[in-house]
């Protein structure tokens, strides 16, 4: 699959002139027995939509412009207690440099937040690093960040509740990026480059 003509897919457009071809994709797929549970599984819902295109923006800006390959990832989630999408972050620039794509590192962690209250008023807030299920279902929030040494690629906030302040943010963006080198520097140690 190579040069511009043989892009896998050319995202639409009123014009051919705007049209834009897509050399990278990735396609996150969370089948409900993932979680010990059952139910149909076929076209993709809002929430496999939406980790799939987080997953995607993190890789993006990683994947050379001049490669001249179509790429497919493709995640499929087989268990989860956790973040899905960062773990298919983590997996997918880990596929690709076995593959041989000269792609540099790149992760994904999880933040969360819990709020204690007394007497309904809040108390210290309570930052949580790399966020279990429950912790993300009963937390007051899911921020999701990705990227590499030099910065962030992706990132998603899902607040849940009232009471996040602007230090409480700023600290839990100081502590995913520690998060973040820490498991690129495992990553690195295990799969120093493409092959």
């Amino acid at each position: 699959l190579g040069g511009k003509s043989m892009a896998l897919r050319s995202l639409d457009a009123l014009d051919d002139e705007n049209a834009v071809d897509k050399k990278f994709y990735l396609q996150y797929q969370f089948p409900p027995s993932s979680v010990g549970e059952t139910g149909r599984f076929g076209v993709p819902g809002r929430r496999e939509v939406g980790h799939g295109a987080l997953a995607e923006r993190a890789l993006q800006p990683a994947v050379p412009t001049n490669f001249s390959y179509a790429i497919r990832v493709e995640s499929l989630v087989t268990e989860s207690c956790g973040s899905s999408s960062m773990a298919s972050v983590c997996g997918g620039c880990l596929a690709m440099m076995d593959a041989g794509v000269p792609i540099r590192h790149v992760a994904g962690i999880a933040m969360g937040l819990i709020l204690p209250e007394d007497d309904g008023i809040i108390t210290e807030p309570i930052l949580l690093t790399d966020i279990l299920g429950i912790e993300d279902a009963l937390g007051s929030m899911d921020f999701k960040v990705a990227g590499d040494d030099f910065g962030i690629s992706a990132l998603q906030l899902d607040v849940k509740t009232l009471g996040l302040d602007v230090d409480t943010l700023a600290d839990a963006v100081s502590r995913s990026r520690t998060a973040r080198l820490h498991v690129l520097d495992i990553m690195r140690a295990t799969y120093p480059s493409h092959r």
